[in-house]
C-alpha cells in the first residue's frame, strides 16, 4: 500500500508563521503536523509516500528525510489548481496498488486498519455542524452515492474529512484524467471529489468510514484547540524544581525554564528558553526566547523573543516583540 499526501498550499489562515514555514511543519502538541500525520503511517505499515509539495517544499523534504525512512518521492505542484491536479500529478509514482490519501494538515485518529482491509474503497467522514465549508457525502443502500463540495444546500452533514483509502488506484487516475481533459471544475478548482464521483458513475463501489478524531490545523483558533485534544491523549512529564508545571504540556528536553508556571495545556519546542512567566493555553516553536510575560491563546514562532506583560499574541518566526 502506498500514500499521497498533498502539502502544497501556502497556508494563508496561519499567517505570519506560514511566511516563513510551510503550514505542515508548523507545531502542535510537540511535533509538526505533518508528524503526526506520518507517525499513523508508520503504525500502518506504509512504506512508500509520495508528497505534494509547492510553497517552502524543500523544508518538506528535509524533515521528512532526516526523521523518517519512508521510499518517499516529491511531486511539485507549480500552480494550485485543486486537490484533483495534484493528486493527478503522482501518477508516475503510484503503481496499481490500493493508496491512501490523506490531507497535510488533518490530524486524524481512526481505524485505518480495518479500512484497508476492507472489501470496498472508503471515504473518513464526519458529522458536523456546518457542512457548507466542506465536501459533503451521500449515502445510499451501504454505499456513497454522491460527493458535492462546499454545497450551498448541504443535502447531508457527513463532511469529507481528508482521509481517502482506493482500492482502485487506476480507475481514480482515469477519472482524475477525465475531469481534467474535460475541464470540469468545482469553485474554479479541479476537485477530487469529482473524481470520487466519476469513479462511482462508472460502477465502483465506494464506503464511507466514520472518523471520530479529526482536528483541524487550518488557522490560530484550530491549531490550538488541537493542541488540547492531542495533549490530552499524549502528554509528557518534564521535572524541574524552577518551575510549576500544570499538566497537560509537551515540554522538551532540551528546554530551558526558570520561575515559571507552564500549563496548562502548553507545548515548547526544542531550544526555547522561558523565564519569570506564567503560560497556558500556547504553542511555543523551537528556539524560541519568552520571559517576563504572562501568555495565554498564543502562538509563538521559531528563533522569536518575547519580553513584555500580558498580552495575546500571534507572532511569525524571526519575530522579536519587546514591551519593555
Amino acid at each position: 500500500m502506498q500514500a499521497i499526501i498533498p502539502v502544497a498550499g501556502a497556508g494563508t489562515r496561519l499567517k505570519p508563521h506560514t511566511h516563513t514555514v510551510p503550514k505542515a511543519l508548523i507545531y502542535v502538541a510537540g511535533k509538526p503536523i505533518l508528524g503526526h500525520i506520518l507517525d499513523e503511517l508508520e503504525e500502518l505499515g506504509v512504506k512508500d509516500v509520495t508528497f505534494i509539495i509547492g510553497y517552502l517544499g524543500d523544508m518538506i523534504k528535509d524533515y521528512v528525510t532526516k526523521t523518517y525512512r519512508f521510499r518517499a518521492n516529491f511531486v511539485k505542484q507549480e500552480e494550485l489548481l485543486g486537490l484533483g491536479h495534484a493528486v493527478y500529478l503522482t501518477r508516475e509514482f503510484i503503481k496499481n496498488k490500493p493508496i491512501l490519501i490523506i490531507y497535510g494538515d488533518t490530524i486524524f485518529k481512526a481505524d485505518l486498519q480495518s479500512v484497508v482491509k476492507g472489501k470496498y474503497s472508503g471515504i473518513g467522514v464526519k458529522s458536523v455542524r456546518d457542512p457548507k465549508r466542506f465536501g459533503i457525502v451521500e449515502i445510499k443502500d451501504g454505499f456513497i452515492s454522491r460527493l458535492v463540495e462546499k454545497p450551498d444546500n448541504p443535502p447531508t452533514d457527513l463532511a469529507i474529512v481528508g482521509i481517502n483509502y482506493i482500492k482502485n488506484s487506476e480507475l481514480l487516475f482515469n477519472c482524475l484524467e477525465h475531469v481534467i481533459k474535460n475541464n470540469i471544475k468545482t469553485k474554479g478548482e479541479y476537485q477530487i471529489t469529482d473524481a470520487f464521483q466519476e469513479m462511482i458513475n462508472r460502477g465502483e463501489k465506494i464506503q464511507s468510514f466514520l472518523v471520530d478524531g479529526w482536528y483541524d490545523c487550518g488557522k490560530l483558533e484550530t491549531l490550538l484547540q488541537t493542541n488540547r485534544f492531542l495533549l490530552d491523549l499524549h502528554a509528557s512529564k518534564y521535572n524541574t524544581s524552577d518551575a510549576i508545571i500544570v499538566p497537560p504540556v509537551c515540554i522538551d528536553p532540551s528546554v530551558t525554564i526558570h520561575n515559571a508556571v507552564i500549563g496548562p495545556y502548553v507545548s515548547i519546542a526544542a531550544n526555547s528558553v522561558i523565564s519569570n512567566a506564567i503560560i497556558k493555553d500556547t504553542i511555543i516553536n523551537k528556539n524560541a526566547i519568552v520571559k517576563n510575560i504572562l501568555l495565554h491563546e498564543s502562538l509563538v514562532g521559531e528563533n522569536a523573543m518575547v519580553n513584555g506583560l500580558m498580552h495575546k499574541l500571534n507572532v511569525g518566526d524571526s519575530s522579536e516583540v519587546d514591551f519593555n
